[in-house]
């Protein structure tokens, strides 16, 4: 796990790459590679790479980076780890490919010489690289299927540039702040920004699942070569045999993709809650003969003697495992204490990360550089209430779409404050004009602040070109394009996949984690993996949320499988509320994705932050 950039200037009349540039650049990722960084500039100063190294496959200078080929064709930058790396190697050393060290991102320039851009269908694990082949004079972006690494590029005609954060891209200091009305509504919206968007204009995230080829001429479009929506669409396609036994076969789709998730050459470690799916990573860790394994879990004074206390009984599941277990106690003061530093590390606003933030600060503090996470589990299981609101909500409402005008006369009738005089939420308001539809009703679902109540938040004009860049309804019905046979579980499975997990909760465990230099590894976010379940309607029949439980053996306690979900949780609704003066009524918010919240994380300067 590292810190890429580079830079290209592609047509012969452009100005050479700037040393001075790249430097700054990779000294804003530092603390993404405390082990080690390095720089490189092509003969005729047209290409640039940096690095920043957290070491965790070959720890020896052979595993530096950037990495060139013996031949000195092909160069790369590479952020990541490759699982299969030493399947492909002895693939590729059959092939006659000789190796001098023992990486992987040895194997991927090797690998791309034996079969160019299509190696990506062939790595197994998180990744974002920048490769040059001097021959072809070509530039090669990719990113992991999924999305668990980011990568973001900025293209001004003349010069294109790529970083593992949007932030460095501005360090650099060559590029213009200016606000993207699309990122910015986006935001307000999802709570995250939704991809390709940023909240600066000229600044793309490339894609999940896609590659960038530039040329001579610049780059093309972003090619997609996996769609989560096509994927599960197979796995349904492949049908439920008659001796099939749905959980055998989860449970041999968890011990593949956790052994998977262990090859490293130092320790890994697990975030160990009291829930289902970190538990069973750390149950089903042990059960493949991992040892001395460190659970980290935290720790929070204001919940002591309340469900949200995790302490009590993760503490059982490490005793039950063996695992030495680590408890890392947060209060109010320590949470305003880090949060210029947290801002400052959140490379795109978010109203989530703040549990991740101090997760991988107390796994940093004893030591830790690898850390495995339950993160993924409820896309896959079925975990969120979504995956019963949402086709619900359309099943109910949809009767009510032959009415043309009647969602947004109800919308206009149900006015914020008469909803509020009802106890309702102000988005209920939308009912009937969102719910009808898959797209419409996740939006009521996962939405911060729906479209409407934007107005009184965001200047009109900008509002306005937002809302037209981004076309909400259509970013989330485009997720579903692939699978439109898809069953309803799938559907969601979809949507939360693409648009929840991968805009917000997988950014957040990367800026999170590496603003630590903590590697997270996400064993349930592995296509591998979700090909290998059963399809969503078994699923659900199956219950796999706890399922789960039973992957382990021993199983998880009956503590553990019997307790209500909570969600891995911080008492930030409680602190922001006492920090606003803001009255948290008779219960306390105790979600992270708040209005308030949102307002802060915005009000910190995002339109035009300091670069550096």
């Amino acid at each position: 796990m590292c810190g890429i950039a580079g830079v290209h200037a592609y047509p012969g009349t452009a100005s050479p790459v700037d040393r001075g540039e790249l430097l700054r650049m990779n000294d804003r990722m530092a603390a993404r590679g405390p082990d080690g960084s390095g720089l490189w500039l092509s003969d005729d100063g047209r290409m640039g790479f940096a690095h920043r190294r957290l070491a965790i496959i070959d720890l020896s200078d052979s595993g530096a980076q950037p990495m060139h080929s013996a031949c000195g064709r092909f160069s790369i930058t590479f952020n990541g780890e490759i699982y299969n790396y030493r399947e492909l190697r002895a693939e590729l050393q059959s092939k006659g490919y000789a190796f001098r060290g023992g990486s992987d991102t040895e194997v991927m320039l090797q690998l791309y010489a034996d079969c160019g851009v299509e190696m990506v269908g062939k790595l197994r694990g998180m990744f974002a690289f920048g490769l040059w082949d001097a021959e072809k004079r070509i530039l090669l972006l990719a990113r992991d299927p999924l999305g668990i690494k980011p990568l973001y590029w900025a293209d001004d005609g003349w010069t294109l540039r790529f970083a593992s954060q949007a932030k460095a891209l501005l360090a650099g200091g060559q590029l213009k702040c200016q606000p993207d009305p699309a990122g910015i509504v986006g935001f307000h919206l999802f709570g995250s920004v939704p991809e390709p968007f940023t909240v600066w204009r000229g600044i793309q995230a490339l894609p999940a699942g896609t590659t960038l080829t530039v040329d001579a001429c610049g780059p093309g479009a972003p090619r997609r070569y996996y769609d989560v929506a096509s994927a599960l669409a197979a796995r349904a396609a492949k049908g439920e045999s008659a001796d099939a036994d749905p959980r055998r076969q989860l449970a041999e789709a968890v011990h593949d993709s956790v052994r998977h998730h262990l090859v490293a050459d130092v320790p890994v470690a697990v975030f160990l809650s009291a829930g289902l799916d970190s538990g069973a990573l750390l149950g089903t860790m042990a059960e493949l003969g991992a040892r001395d394994v460190s659970a980290v879990t935290l720790g929070f004074s204001e919940f002591e003697g309340l469900a949200h206390d995790e302490v009590p009984l993760a503490a059982g599941m490490a005793r039950r495992y063996g695992a030495r277990h680590i408890v890392r106690t947060i209060d109010r003061a320590e949470f305003e204490h880090d949060l210029p530093a947290i801002f400052d590390a959140m490379d795109l606003p978010t109203i989530d990360g703040i549990n991740t933030w101090f997760v991988a600060k107390a796994a940093r503090e004893v030591g830790i550089k690898v850390a495995l996470s339950g993160l993924g589990a409820d896309e896959c299981f079925g975990g969120y209430p979504s995956f019963v609101d949402v086709p619900r909500s359309v099943r109910w409402v949809q009767p009510f779409s032959w009415l043309p005008g009647l969602g947004v006369l109800a919308r206009h009738g149900l006015s914020t404050r008469l909803a509020k005089g009802l106890g309702l939420h102000p988005k209920m308001a939308g009912i009937l004009e969102y719910g009808g539809s898959w797209a419409g009703a996740y939006l009521l679902r996962r939405s911060v602040y729906m479209p409407w109540e934007l107005e009184d938040l965001l200047e009109p004009t900008l509002l306005r070109e937002g809302l037209r860049r981004l076309a909400p309804l259509g970013v989330i019905a485009a997720e579903l394009q692939a699978g439109r046979l898809l069953d309803a579980f799938d559907k969601v499975a979809a949507l939360e996949t693409t648009l929840y997990m991968r805009n917000q909760l997988l950014r957040d465990a990367d800026w999170a984690g590496m603003a630590h230099g903590v590697e997270i590894r996400v064993p349930y976010v592995d296509p591998v993996f979700l090909a290998s379940l059963p399809a969503g309607n078994v699923l659900a029949r199956l219950d796999a949320k706890k399922a789960v439980a039973s992957v382990p053996v021993p199983p998880l306690p009956a503590a553990i499988q019997n307790r209500p979900k909570t969600g891995f949780a911080t008492p930030v609704g409680r602190w922001l509320c006492e920090a606003t003066e803001a009255s948290a009524g008779q219960g306390v918010d105790f979600s992270v994705a708040s209005r308030t919240w949102a307002l802060r994380v915005w009000r910190h300067g995002w339109a035009a932050p300091v670069p550096a």
